[in-house]
Formats: C-alpha cells, structure tokens, sequence
C-alpha cells in the first residue's frame, strides 16, 4: 500500500460508524480491481437454494480445467450487504483478483438478520458449499479446493461453517478457510445491535453459537487477520482466539495483523494494482501446495 493511502485511511480512524464506511468506499472505489475477460467467463445470479438471496456469482469460469475455488462472504453487520455492492465495483473486485492468480471466484448473496437469525448465515455458507461440490466442475472449478474467505459478519459465518463441519465430520469437505476481522465468540462482546438482530438478546444463546471450540479443534486449514484499525471489540475477539489456541495447542494460530488497514479496506483492496498487500498473503495461503 502507497504511503498516500496509508495516510488517507488512518484519517478516518477506527469507529466503525456510517461516516467511516461512507469515507472508505469513496476513497476506495477509484482503485477497485475490474474483472479481465480473458481470465474466463462470468456467471451471474446463478441459484443455490429456494431463497431470493441464494444467488451466487462465479467468475473465471470456463469449459475446462480444475481451476482453485475462492468463495468470498461478504460483510454488513449481519444485516446488510450485497455480492454486487449495490451496483458498485464490490465485490467483482474480489473476483478480479481470484482470476488473475488463475482462480475461479464465488461469491453468494445469504439471508439477513433479523428475518433469518443464527444459524441462517452457517447454513446458507454450507449449501454455496454443497452446490459447488455437485455443480463447480462443469464450471472449470475443482470440488476438492474449495476455500472459504469472509470478512467481518461473512468472517464470522465462515467460522461457524467451519465448527459445524468439524462437529458433524465433513472437515474435508473444504480445503481451507480465511476469517478476516472475524467473531468468534460473541457472548464477549455482549450486547450490541447487529450482534443480537442475529443471535438475539439472551447472552445464553450467543455463547452456544460460539465458534470458537469448534476452531481450536478442526483439522481444517484456517488463517485469521485483523486489521490495525480494526474497532476493539475485533482486537479483543483476536486476542482471545491467540490466547485460547496457544493454551491447546502451543502455538499461535496462523493470524496476521494487517498494517494501515481498517475494517473494510482488506476486502476492497483485494487485486487493486500497486495498493493491495492481503491478495498476496491470501494468495500464499490458498495456493500453497500448487
């Protein structure tokens, strides 16, 4: 990242308030990354269950081949968000970058709180997951790499994905998951609007849905970020999965801290030219073994 931008995104501080997703989304648009034609087709509004929302986006796409499949859950507080950003250049921008690293991009819409409240989000992750595994191939995708990525709520339901398929067996149903500035255990951060529109009121219910037993115990490869000017109740939830995970396990958890960011801009800087410095930790992560 540019020292200009650097600059520019610390200006806008760390409270996550409607004036500082405003301020990011302006600042950002300019340089978001647009698909290139030639990495394959784009494939939009493509049905993966009976919801208006379970429609997905596949980019890279083509006849052949086994290409790395990167789904990609947005954000928005449980409540909010959109895979086509509201007709910006979010999240198409994940998807340009996913297909210049020779990936084929996912990227769903899910149902919202507090209409659908807890599990809803898990369970909408698992069936993208499941239509994939029956349906990718024919798209040039490879069933057996699947990797999840989410930010923020989207981070928190890939984790609660990632404990159910731990719980119920299915570890290896996907080959990875990346959880950028996520919740992992939300009766700790007690009682907050968009926490309980999706877990409701009683603190009893956030702490069975915590994910976190469920991330020290799986086998399934995971990397975790937060981002400097992340807000601190996302500091706080980080420093509890290091301290939890190193008690079990000895060592620290495969996390990054993320420098000059803030909570939105990992995401939308993804495949950015000469800005974007997560696409190639995500990129080192995902493509390790290729």
């Amino acid at each position: 990242m540019t020292p200009y931008l650097q600059h520019q995104i610390a200006a806008l501080g760390s409270e996550l308030s409607p004036q500082l997703i405003e301020a990011t989304y302006r600042l950002l648009t300019p340089l978001a990354a647009r698909p290139d034609p030639a990495c394959g087709r784009i494939c939009a509004d493509l049905p993966y269950g009976t919801h208006q929302r379970h429609k997905l986006d596949l980019y890279g796409t083509q006849s052949s081949g086994s290409r790395t499949v990167v789904v990609y859950i947005h954000g928005g507080g449980f409540v909010a968000g959109d895979k086509h950003g509201n007709g910006g250049p979010f999240f198409a921008n994940v998807g340009a970058w996913a297909t210049a690293n020779g990936m084929i991009a996912v990227i769903p819409n899910y149902r919202l709180a507090p209409e659908y409240p807890y599990p809803a989000g898990r369970d909408d992750v698992l069936a993208v997951v499941r239509w994939l595994c029956a349906n990718v191939a024919q798209f040039g995708g490879n069933p057996n790499a699947i990797f999840l990525v989410g930010q923020s709520a989207g981070a928190t339901h890939v984790a609660d994905a990632v404990a159910e398929l731990t719980r119920i067996g299915q570890s290896a149903t996907i080959a990875g998951a990346v959880m950028l500035s996520g919740i992992y255990n939300p009766a700790a951060c007690g009682h907050h609007p968009s926490l309980d529109a999706y877990y409701g009121t009683d603190l009893a219910a956030h702490r069975a849905a915590a994910s976190l037993p469920g991330l020290l115990d799986t086998s399934i490869p995971c990397l975790f970020a937060l981002t400097e000017f992340d807000p601190p109740l996302f500091q706080e939830q980080a420093v509890e999965l290091v301290a939890e995970y190193t008690a079990k396990h000895g060592r620290w958890p495969n996390l990054h801290r993320l420098s000059h960011h803030n909570h939105l801009s990992p995401a939308l800087l993804l495949g950015a030219e000469s800005e974007d410095d997560v696409g190639s930790i995500l990129c080192e992560f995902i493509l390790s073994d290729k």
